[in-house]
């Protein structure tokens, strides 16, 4: 084999994937608000498909409760897949945004403004999903068992204490922003989605909370359930507080540590 071919196949160094998540910040803050808006409703429905996946995958399963949650877990993985490979704004993902802030690249403006327009539109992604999946009267699937599937899933959110579900938060975009981390250091189609399967897998498998994906289960098991067993205010509660802990698993525990470990010592002696 050439080992020019040898080194193309290769992935990325983390190093290298550091440099690298730091440049997409910087990009990433300063994307015009329209395409950013536009790039963060398609977000929010794929990462939308990928929980609706996994609630059709989830019913019914005889696996038993391991395999049929990894089983789940793959299934949701084509929400973040068809993000990174698509081409779409994650606010989970976009939590990365912290190194190039760290680096002093982007200011806290343009960190805000991005969080802000991506999570408005995920949402709006997500909502706008929920009327079409309601539309097309996915829930009556198996008899009626995906509606079950789905209410029983929104129900077990909605009923997590608040201390719970901001841990799991945590938990949950540590793994999602190390996907996105993996993805990038791949070079090829195959290296990327490889690079999502397993982050992914692991966070839906380990029952941990994505707050753009409860943006999808909550307000469909509402819709569903016509809100006799699921309060509004416990539906609010999760989503508060699993955004809350997504951005802290995100910027301090990927984004604050690789910064620390790769890019630290360079910025240091930029400013020197």
């Amino acid at each position: 084999m050439d080992p020019h071919d040898l080194q193309i196949s290769e992935v990325y160094p983390p190093v290298e994937i550091a440099r690298k998540v730091e440049r997409i910040g910087v990009s990433k803050a300063r994307t015009e608000t329209l395409t950013m808006l536009v790039l963060a409703v398609l977000a929010g429905a794929f990462i939308s498909m990928g929980a609706l996946l996994f609630t059709v995958v989830m019913t019914g399963s005889s696996l038993g409760f391991g395999l049929s949650r990894l089983v789940g877990g793959l299934s949701f993985c084509l929400g973040l897949i068809l993000v990174v490979i698509a081409g779409a704004e994650l606010f989970t993902g976009n939590n990365l945004i912290a190194m190039a802030w760290a680096s002093r690249l982007v200011g806290t403006k343009d960190v805000v403004r991005n969080w802000i327009i991506v999570y408005i539109g995920n949402v709006a992604g997500c909502l706008a999903t929920v009327v079409l999946v309601a539309w097309a009267d996915v829930g009556h699937l198996g008899n009626g068992a995906v509606q079950e599937t789905a209410i029983s899933i929104a129900k077990a959110k909605a009923a997590l204490p608040w201390e719970v579900a901001f841990s799991r938060g945590i938990l949950c975009n540590a793994l999602v922003c190390l996907a996105v981390w993996l993805a990038m250091g791949g070079r090829s189609l195959t290296d990327k989605i490889l690079a999502i399967l397993f982050p992914i897998t692991a966070f839906v498998a380990m029952g941990l909370e994505h707050s753009i994906a409860n943006w999808f289960f909550l307000p469909y098991g509402l819709y569903l359930d016509g809100q006799a067993g699921l309060s509004v205010m416990d539906v609010a509660r999760n989503l508060i507080a699993v955004t809350i802990g997504n951005i802290l698993g995100g910027t301090v525990l990927v984004a604050g540590v690789y910064w620390v470990a790769y890019l630290r010592s360079e910025r240091l002696q930029k400013v020197n």
